[in-house]
């Protein structure tokens, strides 16, 4: 990572003095109670782990009469068919499904649309290929669904009931279906209305699993243990970028401690071998970086069948190959958004975006060279780069574009494109997501008046705040007793979306610096307290200064069978940045 610009404002996070006292008093580390203070934990209730403090499905709205409907169709061995999305929420979402209804007695496949061919969602086309390929009485979707109207009315026409299991935002008109069951749906009581994908389908399976009970199913055989799907639930909740309140983090603590323990899929450990990650020491950062983006390559590039294959396989040899090929897939999708960046910001230059984007308010741009499974990738690259609302798209058919967009803190990107929509209905042909992303369609020639629409729009809800880029950390360590199991013990928590990972400023001596492979700096760091500090800053080469002042975060380095504190520069502040 380059540099901190100077126009960075670097804030403390502010700490509730009393819920800090009160962790200290129940026995959490000093360190841990200003970090879990600061992020609204008040006692050790609400960082508890374990199955038993997840929410009840009973208050996921119309989730026991999804429950209904499958127990039906267990009852009279009706196939069931699985609608994914391609992504990696989508996938674990239909592996969690496929997976956990076969446990409970069902008859069931799957499906996923294909991103260039189908397009998104249960539409009329995948319900004409899914009747002819699959003769299904019972269509589930999962992560998605919630906006096919057209599809779930000719579902209907077909005689295929449907129950919908969706988190993203419903539109002014729900689907005909047996059950839609989304925490976001007017009505839904469920206290977690953050739930992914997988969350909702893995919470429908915990209701079916309720009502065969009830129903005396379990009579003479075991009952299905459902927290055995766990580790995908955690990957694809880290995956689609949740929140993380107290009900995921639960949800991906479960699941990593399954994945520590050996105890996961074998498509799962095939993923982290074939990423070169140790599954015994998971943390969700791996998920995030090297797990996901395997599997959400094969969606954006190929076809999802074959992460969702490698989900549900239980042959290793199987697993592994399926694994060795979503990577080979990964590699190429790096080098096409490489590529695709590097084209990205030459047109922004020609254009004198880059110097204008000060003025700018957002950013829309397309390229009929790129490729419409990675334009989500380069808007989240380049909104992190300019801290600009950003849509980029690729070409689509029929003289369409296909775009993605990424939003920064504050403008609501699917409330945006909403407004942009009402305001002209002939500008957006489709559209759906959620505050921070979006997918949408447009014809190729309303580009340029889209463009001026949305830019405007933007500005409208855009407030100078929102464009100020902030960095949010958790303080000093200066006096602060460090040792490496309690590094590990942070390293090894639910941190992302939302209950950010630990993050420290402080004011260092620069008594070292060498450069590893023409790209890293490996630094000694002194500030006065104790014995000298190992650091890392990947990415970065250039020169430093004696002293600087460093945005960190903290890792427990084994060398030589000996355990070392490591520091992992993030930034290094400079000018006019304030802290």
């Amino acid at each position: 990572m380059s540099a901190v610009t100077s126009d960075l404002r670097v804030i403390t996070r502010r700490i509730d003095g009393a819920a800090e006292a009160r962790l200290i008093g129940a026995g959490v580390d000093p360190l841990l109670a200003r970090i879990y203070a600061a992020r609204g934990i008040a006692s050790m209730a609400q960082i508890a782990r374990g199955v038993d403090a997840l929410l009840h499905p009973d208050s996921l709205s119309h989730a026991s009469d999804a429950a209904r409907r499958l127990a039906l169709a267990i009852e009279r061995e009706e196939p069931i068919l699985v609608i994914a999305d391609y992504d990696c929420d989508g996938a674990t979402a239909c592996a969690v499904a496929v997976r956990g209804l076969r446990q409970l007695g069902a008859k069931v496949d799957f499906l996923v649309p294909n991103r260039f061919e189908t397009g998104y969602g249960l539409t009329p086309e995948i319900v004409d290929i899914a009747s002819a390929r699959f003769a299904p009485k019972l269509i589930v979707t999962v992560d998605n669904g919630i906006a096919s109207v057209a599809g779930a009315a000719h579902a209907a026409a077909l005689g295929i009931d449907v129950v919908i299991t969706d988190h993203h935002l419903p539109g002014p008109v729900l689907p005909r279906a047996v059950s839609i069951v989304n925490p976001n749906q007017e009505g839904c009581t469920f206290a977690s209305k953050h739930l992914a994908g997988v969350g909702v389908m893995f919470y429908v399976l915990l209701a079916l699993r309720a009502r065969l009970r009830d129903e005396g199913r379990f009579f003479d055989r075991p009952e299905p243990r459902l927290d055995r799907l766990l580790d995908l639930v955690a990957l694809g909740t880290v995956a689609d970028v949740v929140r993380l309140d107290a009900n995921n983090r639960v949800l991906v603590s479960e699941g990593l401690r399954r994945i520590r323990a050996q105890r996961m899929q074998p498509g799962v450990a095939a993923l982290f071998r074939a990423a070169g990650c140790d599954a015994r020491s998971a943390r969700t950062s791996d998920l995030g970086f090297f797990i996901a983006p395997r599997l959400n390559a094969a969606g954006r590039l190929s076809d999802m069948s074959l992460g969702i294959s490698c989900l549900i396989t239980d042959d290793e040899d199987e697993a592994n190959a399926m694994a060795r090929r979503l990577s080979s897939i990964n590699d190429e999708r790096r080098a096409i958004e490489a590529q695709m960046q590097d084209e990205a910001l030459a047109a922004l230059d020609a254009l004198g975006s880059v110097d204008r984007l000060a003025q700018k308010n957002a950013i829309c741009i397309a390229d009929e060279r790129w490729h419409q499974g990675v334009v989500g990738i380069l808007a989240g690259r380049l909104k992190e780069r300019f801290n600009r609302p950003t849509l980029v798209f690729a070409p689509g058919k029929s003289d369409t574009l296909k775009g993605s967009g990424r939003s920064i803190e504050g403008i609501h990107l699917r409330d945006v494109l909403d407004a942009v929509s009402k305001r002209d209905p002939t500008l957006i042909l489709q559209f759906g997501g959620h505050a921070m992303a979006a997918g949408l369609t447009i014809a190729r020639a309303r580009f340029d008046a889209f463009g001026a629409a949305f830019e405007d729009c933007v500005l409208r809800v855009m407030e100078p705040a929102f464009l100020a880029r902030k960095l949010e950390v958790d303080g000093s360590l200066k006096g602060m007793a460090l040792s490496c199991p309690l590094v590990r013990e942070m390293q090894l928590g639910v941190w992302g979306q939302g209950f950010a990972a630990p993050q420290f400023v402080d004011r260092f001596r620069i008594t070292s610096q060498r450069i590893l492979k023409d790209r890293h700096s490996r630094l000694t760091l002194d500030f006065g307290e104790g014995e000298p500090l190992d650091a890392i800053w990947f990415n970065h080469a250039e020169s430093l200064p004696s002293e600087a002042t460093l945005v960190y975060r903290l890792e427990c380095d084994s060398y030589n069978g000996r355990e070392r504190l490591q520091v992992v520069v993030e930034h290094m502040i400079e000018g006019g940045a304030r802290v």
